[in-house]
This record gives C-alpha cells, sequence and structure tokens, in this order.
C-alpha cells in the first residue's frame, strides 16, 4: 500500500519562523473577543444597563451575535485550535503555561459545544428555557463566559512571556526579533 503524502509545510512554518506572526495574529483575536467581555461587563456592572441590552461593542451593532450559540462555538474552536496548533512552537516551561491555557479551553470548548446542541436541538439542560451550561447551572453566563475568558488568556500571556525571553531550546524566532 502506496502512502499519501501529506503537505507539512506550512504546519511546521508556524511553528518554526512563522510563528511569531501566527501567534500575533492569535494573540490579536484573543484580545479582541476578551475585549468585547470586558466591554459588555462596562456595560453591565459600569453603566447600569440591562443585561440583554448589553452586548459589547459589536453586538450594538449587529445583536444577532450575541445571541448566535453558533457563532461563540466558533470562536471556541478557533481558540481550541489555535492553542493545538502554535503549541509545538513552546518549549520548556512556556509549554506547561500554554497546556494550563489548553487545558482549560478544552473544558471551555465542551461547554459551547453543549450549547451548540441545545441551541440546534431545542433540547435544554435542567430545564431551562434557553441553551444553559453545566457551569452556567450555578453562575449566570455574563460573569462565567467573563471567567472562562480570563482563566483562558491568563496562562497564555504567561507562556507567551517566557517564550519570547531567548532561550537554547526554541524552536522559532520569537524571542530574536
Amino acid at each position: 500500500m502506496t502512502a499519501i503524502p501529506i503537505r507539512r509545510g506550512r504546519w511546521q512554518s508556524l511553528n518554526a519562523g512563522g510563528h511569531r506572526t501566527a501567534l500575533n495574529v492569535f494573540l490579536f483575536i484573543v484580545i479582541a473577543h476578551w475585549a468585547e467581555h470586558i466591554v459588555q461587563a462596562i456595560q453591565i456592572w459600569g453603566l447600569g444597563w440591562p443585561v440583554p441590552e448589553s452586548r459589547g461593542v459589536l453586538g450594538q451593532f449587529f445583536p444577532w451575535v450575541i445571541k448566535s450559540e453558533a457563532l461563540h462555538y466558533g470562536y471556541a474552536l478557533i481558540m481550541l485550535v489555535g492553542l493545538i496548533v502554535l503549541r509545538k512552537g513552546f518549549t520548556g516551561t512556556a509549554r506547561t503555561w500554554w497546556n494550563i491555557s489548553l487545558g482549560i479551553q478544552v473544558w471551555h470548548h465542551l461547554e459551547h459545544l453543549l450549547l451548540l446542541f441545545q441551541a440546534q436541538s431545542g433540547l435544554f439542560l435542567a430545564g431551562k428555557p434557553v441553551p444553559t451550561s453545566i457551569v452556567q447551572l450555578i453562575v449566570p453566563r455574563v460573569e462565567l463566559h467573563l471567567f472562562y475568558n480570563t482563566l483562558v488568556f491568563i496562562p497564555m500571556v504567561v507562556a507567551v512571556i517566557l517564550h519570547r525571553k531567548p532561550s537554547d531550546d526554541a524552536v522559532c524566532t520569537c524571542a530574536r526579533a
């Protein structure tokens, strides 16, 4: 049986010479999403807006965005894929912190998958009237997702800071530029 050749060049470059660019693009996406959650929190607790009207920045112009489980799941999936794909570029303690972020995102992704399933099927968890995640049974949704995104973001930042320090075992050029 003949093996099918797999083109690995692009994926490998994301963890070598292209790691810095890929990481910066990924971090921009992550920070933009996290900023949306922070703006929503400011709208609720700082400005006193009702939760349904507190839709972050994009949600003010595109209200359906805040209600789209498919869009939220898509972002959770992008986060998961980004953490997995860029992981090989990290070494040592930086990889440990990146792995912590990845582990938390796995759970966050599963919660969004559960929400998406409920939205698509109309079968809601614990008899709730809307899609509800497991931890959302205890913590309100706005607070929970701000918390999840913070939990994923903090170890990711630690990993990037450690990663950008010059190292003998680095597989990319992030620390040299």
